[in-house]
């Protein structure tokens, strides 16, 4: 699509224009029965990641106790407010990213870490199994100083789990977080019971469990 190789980042001056309006998105999350976008709960905080197609991924977050909503969308790249089929043509430079509001009383971003790492595999670079483009990219995108450390402590630990059973080096990106722009309404909890029971999800990981006990920051 346009010609562009989708396993290559866009440079800023060659990414699409996209549009000043965000996409409208539900009020409400499908299974969590919880707010969609801000503002949120009071107490809850804010993690984001990537990790391939996002329909699985966020599937496996709504899943996770001590969440409370979840949402999907584009982050990472220029485009402003881009559609699926934007980011799909590797235009945009996003990956697509799902938004975890959790309880931090309940669960810890250490936890949500260790949901993260072992749902897919972080060494494929600009794809995750057949899905292949910079959309599929592996990226944490931290908010917090305290995010940042664990997130880099977790990658560590697990990359000696993974060296140690033969896998190559972890191309996941740790970076501060940007705009994040809301996928379209019919993306949001792609894989609920009342939209796709069965629907396709390519997510899978290296069956390697990631040390959560080194990835806690000082």
């Amino acid at each position: 699509m346009f010609g562009f190789a989708k396993t290559q980042m866009v440079p800023p001056e060659k990414a699409l224009s996209g549009r000043d309006q965000p996409l409208p998105v539900p009020p409400r999350h499908e299974v969590l029965d919880a707010p969609l976008a801000p503002p949120f709960p009071d107490g809850t905080e804010i993690a984001e990641f990537a990790l391939g197609c996002f329909w699985g991924a966020e599937r496996k977050f709504w899943q996770t106790p001590g969440v409370v909503s979840t949402a999907v969308g584009y982050e990472g790249g220029y485009t402003p407010n881009p559609t699926y089929e934007e980011v799909c043509s590797g235009r945009t430079g996003h990956t697509e990213t799902v938004r975890v509001v959790y309880d931090p009383t309940r669960v810890t971003y250490e936890e949500l870490l260790r949901v993260f790492w072992e749902a897919h595999n972080p060494t494929q670079g600009m794809r995750q199994g057949n899905d292949i483009g910079t959309q599929y990219r592996s990226a944490v995108f931290y908010r917090t100083d305290a995010q940042q450390k664990s997130a880099e402590a977790s990658r560590d630990a697990y990359q000696a789990v993974l060296t140690k059973a033969g896998h190559g080096p972890i191309t996941t990106e740790i970076t501060e977080a940007t705009d994040f722009y809301y996928a379209e309404d019919y993306h949001q909890q792609y894989l609920s019971d009342t939209k796709n029971p069965n629907g396709y999800c390519g997510l899978g990981g290296t069956g390697l469990s990631c040390p959560v006990g080194v990835a806690r920051a000082e």
